[in-house]
């Protein structure tokens, strides 16, 4: 590889190396995009507009949210507006979870500047 592309690859096996080691749960990219996605973008979060800013399926979607709600990493809540939609919120436990993958991605980081 190529020295940059060395150090970006070292640089993502490094976290997820140490994710795995120290995070509770192991979960897939997607997983990880959609918790992202609800925490760090402005909402509403419903399942259609996840799949478009994420370019994936509705399904994907929601299988993805079923495992994260069963976490209790998001929440599943009715739209007041309008009670069809579904909107996915954030949660106390997803909010350590992620200030902890945070802390492991700044870790990581300093050890490999």
């Amino acid at each position: 590889f190529p020295p940059k592309a060395s150090r970006a690859l070292s640089l993502l096996y490094g976290i997820t190396a140490e994710s795995l080691r120290r995070m509770p749960l192991d979960l897939s990219t997607r997983q990880t995009a959609i918790l992202l996605t609800v925490y760090l973008k402005p909402g509403p979060h419903g399942v259609k507009r996840l799949a478009k800013e994420l370019s994936i399926s509705k399904p994907a979607v929601c299988r993805a949210v079923d495992v994260l709600e069963n976490a209790k990493l998001l929440r599943r809540a009715v739209d007041k507006k309008d009670k069809r939609n579904i909107t996915q919120l954030p949660t106390a436990k997803g909010s350590g979870f992620l200030s902890e993958l945070a802390h492991i991605l700044i870790r990581v980081s300093k050890d490999a500047s």
